[in-house]
C-alpha cells in the first residue's frame, strides 16, 4: 500500500505567498544528532546603567555627542550611519549593463528604546513599550515629509549572535530612496493579489490561518501573531494587523496600545522557550512614502530568530540554503505549538517571585 504524503514526516517545499519563493521543509532531519556549533549563553546581568555604554543617559557616544538624560525612549541619526543625506546622485553602467550602480542616499535613526541598559522588550511595561510604539510613529510621520524618501524600514537587531553591537536595549531606522528588494518582492506579490481579487494578500491569508488555528500563537482585539506557513527561520514569527491598513501612521490609539501589548506577548514568549533573553532580528513591513497610493500593501512585522535546539544551538544558512534553496527542519506548526505553550509571564519575573517566596517562608 502507498505510504500517504503528510506535511509532519516527509520532505516537502512550501510557496511564500509575500515573496513568490520557496522553502524547503525537512522534518525527517529532527532526529539528527548534532556535533556542530555550540553558542555561549550571553550572560543576561546587566547593570541598569553602565558608564561605558554608548547609549546610556548623559554618556557620550563614540562621536563626542551626550545623550541627554533622558527618561523614557530615545533617537537619534546614526553616528555611523549605512545611508547619508548628502550623498550626490548619480549612476554607472558599463559594458551594456555588466557593471552597474546607483547612489543611494537616506538617513539612519538610532532608537533607544529605555533609558534602563538591563531592560530588553519583553521585560518593558506595556506602557513603556506603547512609548516605544509612539516613537515608531512619530519618526515614520517626519521621515516619510521629506520628498525623496520611498522606504523607511524599522528594525531591531537583539544579541550577539545577530550582530548587535551594543547590548542597549535599541533599534533602528533606515530611510532611503529606493524600494529594497525584499520589500519590491512583498509589493509585487501584494499588487498581484489585490487587483485580481479586490482584498489584501494578508487579510485572505490571516482569515484562512485562523480558521485553521494551528500555526497561530495568540491573538489579541488587534493583532495576530503565527508562524507563517513558509517559514524560513526555525521559530520564525509573524505579527499582522486584524484591520487592513498599509502603514503605521493609520492605527488607532487602541491599535497602537494592542500593538505594545502584541509585542510584549510574543518576545516573552521567545524567553520563556529556552529560558534566555532570544536573538533575533525583526522588522515592519508597510507601504512605501512619496509614492503614490499602495492599497495593496498590508502592515505586518517579521521575527527573525535563528536559535534551533536550545540556548546554544542555532540554525545556520548555509551550503544549500545559499546555493540552492532556503530550508528549515522543524515544521511551522510545531514551531507554533511550542510558542503556545509557553507562558506570557516573564520567566525571570517567575524566579523573582519564587526566591521571594522562598523568602518569605523563612
Amino acid at each position: 500500500m502507498e505510504q500517504a504524503f503528510k506535511l509532519d514526516e516527509h520532505p516537502h517545499k512550501r510557496y511564500n505567498i509575500l515573496t513568490g519563493e520557496w522553502v524547503l521543509v525537512s522534518p525527517n532531519r529532527t532526529k539528527r544528532p548534532w556535533q556542530g556549533k555550540i553558542e555561549a549563553i550571553t550572560l543576561d546581568d546587566r547593570p541598569e546603567y553602565d558608564e561605558n555604554c554608548y547609549l546610556c543617559p548623559t554618556n557620550p557616544r563614540s562621536n563626542g555627542s551626550i545623550n541627554p538624560d533622558y527618561k523614557k525612549d530615545y533617537a537619534f541619526t546614526n553616528d555611523f550611519s549605512s545611508l547619508l543625506s548628502d550623498t550626490p546622485e548619480g549612476a554607472i553602467n558599463k559594458g551594456d549593463g555588466l557593471l552597474k550602480a546607483i547612489s543611494q542616499k537616506g538617513i539612519c535613526r538610532v532608537i533607544s528604546f529605555s533609558p534602563r541598559h538591563d531592560l530588553t522588550l519583553p521585560e518593558l511595561s506595556t506602557m513603556e513599550l506603547l512609548n516605544v510604539v509612539d516613537r515608531w510613529c512619530f519618526e515614520f510621520e517626519e521621515l516619510s515629509k521629506i520628498p525623496y524618501i520611498k522606504h523607511i524600514q524599522i528594525f531591531e537587531n537583539k544579541g550577539d549572535i545577530m550582530g548587535c553591537s551594543n547590548p542597549h536595549p535599541h533599534g533602528q531606522i533606515w530611510a532611503q530612496n529606493s524600494i529594497p528588494a525584499e520589500v519590491e518582492k512583498e509589493s509585487h506579490q501584494q499588487r498581484e493579489y489585490y487587483e485580481k481579487h479586490n482584498i489584501s494578500l494578508l487579510s485572505a491569508y490571516l482569515d484562512l490561518e485562523l480558521k485553521e488555528q494551528e500555526r497561530t500563537v495568540f491573538e489579541n482585539e488587534h493583532f495576530v501573531a503565527l508562524v507563517p506557513f513558509w517559514a524560513i527561520w526555525p521559530y520564525e514569527t509573524m505579527l499582522i494587523s486584524k484591520r487592513h491598513v498599509t502603514n503605521i501612521l493609520e492605527f488607532t490609539e487602541h491599535e497602537r496600545l494592542s500593538l505594545a501589548k502584541a509585542l510584549k506577548r510574543l518576545t516573552t514568549r521567545y524567553d520563556n522557550l529556552f529560558e534566555t533573553s532570544f536573538p533575533y532580528s525583526a522588522g515592519m513591513h508597510q507601504s512605501p512614502v512619496n509614492d503614490g497610493e499602495h492599497p495593496e500593501w498590508h502592515w505586518h512585522m517579521h521575527f527573525y530568530p535563528p536559535l534551533l535546539r536550545s540556548a546554544t544551538v542555532k540554525k545556520f544558512m548555509v551550503g544549500y540554503e545559499l546555493l540552492a534553496n532556503a530550508q528549515r527542519d522543524i515544521t511551522p506548526e510545531f514551531a507554533a505549538e511550542q510558542l503556545r505553550k509557553q507562558s506570557v509571564v516573564h520567566y525571570k519575573t517567575r524566579y523573582k517571585e519564587m526566591t521571594l517566596g522562598v523568602f518569605a517562608n523563612e
